[in-house]
């Protein structure tokens, strides 16, 4: 179920607990079975963990592009974060290319109430709207 209802404030919050976690090292890349396109972008695009920590340092509340309810199993969990950034990145045959990627954030806070980001993140492949941006705000998918 999408969510659309943020206001800037909630979105630059939510911003800088990220930063704060890339810069405390308290976020992991999801890479289990079924993040298949994280991997192989990862790869694509030689994304080591300087580039991944400047993909997501470098996050602006323009990009952001809705939120999801987490639903697993049948049970409501935390909420996922979409924002979909453009950068340039070169891919495995040394070609530089500007890519929407589409970074989905899942918040966690523990019980010492120190916050961990577990993110998924691959070029876009569905059509996106962005929140904050005025004008053409709408991707379409890629072909």
């Amino acid at each position: 179920m999408l969510i659309k209802d943020y206001t800037e404030d909630q979105i630059k919050g939510l911003i800088k607990i990220i930063k704060d976690c890339v810069c405390d090292a308290r976020y992991t890349i999801s890479l289990d079975d079924n993040k298949i396109e994280n991997l192989q972008f990862i790869e694509e695009y030689n994304i080591n963990e300087n580039k991944r920590i400047d993909i997501l340092y470098n996050i602006e509340y323009t990009d952001f592009c809705y939120g999801l309810k987490n639903m697993k199993d049948g049970i409501l969990k935390n909420d996922l974060y979409v924002f979909c950034p453009k950068r340039e990145l070169y891919n495995i045959q040394g070609k530089k290319e500007l890519i929407d990627i589409y970074l989905k954030f899942s918040i966690i806070r523990n019980e010492c109430e120190e916050y961990k980001v577990i993110v998924s993140l691959h070029k876009r492949n569905k059509p996106i709207t962005y929140i904050f941006r005025h004008g053409t705000q709408k991707l379409e998918k890629e072909g």
